[in-house]
């Protein structure tokens, strides 16, 4: 793709999140959506396979669909109210219409089914806009119109259910792109628990999550892997890199002292704070399984030997390979990040 082009559809899918991040207007709030999906169909389909096309599709019919909800929901808002207003919404059906429709934007359960298949078909760089920043502008629609009611029944259920599918769905992948998007469906879930208790701990969450994936995304770019088996092959010519991932699917997982306990131990806080307690704890044994698969990984890239006919273990030439200069940051941020905790608790 022309890097113009390319400049300008990146450009064009910040815009489009800046317009739902600050508008008080529905109809603007939809046109920013709009923006999103139509500068986010070149990028899938930035190397032409039938694989990209496929998910091109996959992505176009499931955003647009949510997109008509969306439009249902605001016009039935708007002709029961006479406002265009975000912050009124009282109708109960407009409302469920508008979760429905965001939960299809955002990729969560029951509404799960396209992010797996869309995220394999894309390239690594274009999966780290598709599983971190197109997140922002649902979740900050979701909790701007929740705040009207106090019924938190179906985001819940539904938040329940995404971290269930999200760590069994995860179990039988082999391909790193799956495997992510499987996170993703898990991570959301335990986001959307948080936004109806604590917005600001869901802001938090949000925010780690986006910096462990970045990081891990950016190092398999890097490496140039997609699958296990192709990422144990690299173990002998970039040891330090390799290691590294390792480290952030641990920190993915929730493991501590990593970045990623951080949030999770919160969460779990503030809920038995609400009394929550067996809620809590089926989130706290489900976040068991994404950990699994995460050692799985660990198990089958570290700790067995690589296919070679060499007796080395190492290869002592290999062409070096420049890092970019984000990545540095956001491997301290993904692992070092914990010590903040207590900043946080004192802010908050």
């Amino acid at each position: 793709m022309n890097p113009i082009i390319f400049t300008s559809m990146i450009l064009m899918i910040f815009l489009g999140t800046m317009i739902v991040l600050f508008s008080s207007h529905w109809f603007l709030s939809w046109v920013g959506f709009e923006m999103n999906l139509f500068a986010m169909i070149p990028l899938i389909t930035i190397k032409k396979s039938p694989r990209s096309t496929e998910a091109a599709v996959k992505y176009f019919m499931t955003q647009a669909s949510a997109s008509m909800i969306f439009m249902l929901a605001i016009s039935i808002n708007y002709y029961l109210s006479g406002q265009w207003t975000i912050n009124n919404m009282t109708d109960p059906a407009s409302l469920t219409l508008l979760i429905m429709s965001m939960l299809m934007k955002l990729g969560t359960a029951p509404f799960h089914f396209w992010v797996p298949e869309v995220t394999q078909g894309i390239p690594l760089k274009i999966g780290m806009i598709l599983l971190t920043w197109q997140k922002i502008a649902p979740l900050f629609i979701l909790y701007q119109s929740t705040q009207c009611t106090k019924n938190y029944t179906i985001i819940m259920s539904l938040a329940l259910l995404s971290i269930l599918v999200g760590g069994w769905g995860g179990l039988n992948q082999l391909q790193l792109r799956k495997i992510l998007a499987y996170s993703s469906i898990a991570h959301m879930g335990w986001t959307l628990m948080i936004m109806t208790l604590n917005p600001t701990l869901m802001v938090f969450n949000l925010i780690i999550y986006m910096i462990i994936t970045l990081a891990l995304m950016t190092l398999l770019n890097h490496l140039n892997t997609t699958s296990t088996s192709m990422l144990s092959q690299t173990w002998n010519s970039n040891f330090v890199i390799t290691s590294i991932i390792l480290i952030i699917l641990l920190s993915l997982g929730g493991l501590p002292p990593l970045s990623g306990f951080s949030p999770k131990w919160l969460i779990i806080q503030e809920m038995t704070k609400s009394y929550n307690i067996i809620l809590t704890t089926i989130m706290a044994m489900t976040a068991l399984l994404n950990l699994m698969f995460y050692l799985r990984i660990i198990y089958a890239s570290s700790m067995t030997l690589f296919p070679s006919t060499s007796q080395t273990k190492m290869k002592w030439m290999y062409k070096k390979q420049k890092i970019n200069i984000f990545t540095s940051p956001l491997i301290s941020m993904s692992i070092l990040l914990i010590p903040l905790t207590p900043m946080y608790i004192i802010l908050t």
